[in-house]
């Protein structure tokens, strides 16, 4: 009897002890009251969530169910058609050419205002419309950017061919002049001395030969016009002719645009 009261004993003191640490105020006790309060929140959430759903759920297949229903006669709207005559399943109107069907109910849901909707759709069809706007006026300006790119592309190169088309009336020039003994050019720019042209750089200097007072498509138009009239010689074709009835007969023109 003695030793199983003392069992009992020890049993009593390990199980006080163990209650004591368990309630102990600390930390992991306070983390384990405020988890327990923030699961049972959760759960009234969706406790609350399932029976405002349950509630709609409800609503909509009441509405479904009496939409679905034809009217009777206990309807006062109903019997006051029957006494003017209509039947049931019947078309509207004098002539029967109205609707046979109710016209659909069309539940709104939120808290907007009426035509709020209809609002925030032509909003968002101006905010589309303009940015199809923007995008339209971006890419015309890209492609305007790219013609004129295009365009001083075309006009450089155009110069820098006639610069070069100079050079070279100015060579053959000199070359025929002399043939002829010709000392002096008719105009000073007519020739291209040996040490100005070793100076020349075709891609990076402009034309020294050119003067202000006329344009490098000038010089080329007067000094080609030259050689064809005085040496009956054409560049482009790069032949001298007999004369003035071989190079207009076997010459296409007197132009670059000529011999394309």
């Amino acid at each position: 009897m003695e030793g199983e009261e003392e069992g009992e004993e020890e049993e009593d003191y390990m199980s006080d002890l163990f209650i004591k640490q368990d309630v102990r105020p600390g930390l992991p006790m306070v983390r384990r009251v405020k988890e327990a309060i923030q699961k049972e929140e959760k759960q009234k959430e969706a406790n609350e969530k399932n029976r405002q759903k349950s509630i709609k759920e409800e609503e909509k297949e009441r509405r479904d169910l009496v939409l679905k229903s034809a009217l009777g006669s206990e309807n006062k709207g109903f019997a006051l058609l029957q006494k003017m005559g209509y039947k049931s399943g019947q078309a509207l109107g004098k002539s029967g050419e109205g609707i046979v069907e109710p016209i659909p109910l069309n539940i709104k849901a939120g808290r907007s205002g009426l035509g709020h909707e209809e609002l925030k759709k032509r909003k968002a069809e101006e905010k589309l419309e303009n940015y199809r706007q923007k995008l339209h006026m971006k890419k015309q300006a890209n492609e305007q950017a790219a013609d004129q790119f295009r365009i001083r592309f075309k006009t450089k190169q155009e110069e820098r061919k006639m610069e070069g088309d100079l050079r070279k009336s100015q060579r053959a020039c000199q070359q025929l002049d002399a043939q002829k003994d010709i000392d002096m050019p008719k105009e000073a720019w007519f020739w291209i001395e040996p040490e100005e042209e070793d100076k020349k750089d075709e891609e990076d200097k402009e034309d020294e030969c050119t003067s202000a007072d006329l344009s490098v498509s000038e010089k080329l138009h007067i000094l080609t016009a030259y050689l064809r009239e005085e040496h009956f010689y054409c560049i482009w074709c790069g032949t001298t002719y007999e004369d003035s009835e071989d190079l207009s007969s076997n010459c296409p023109g007197d132009s670059a645009a000529d011999h394309d």
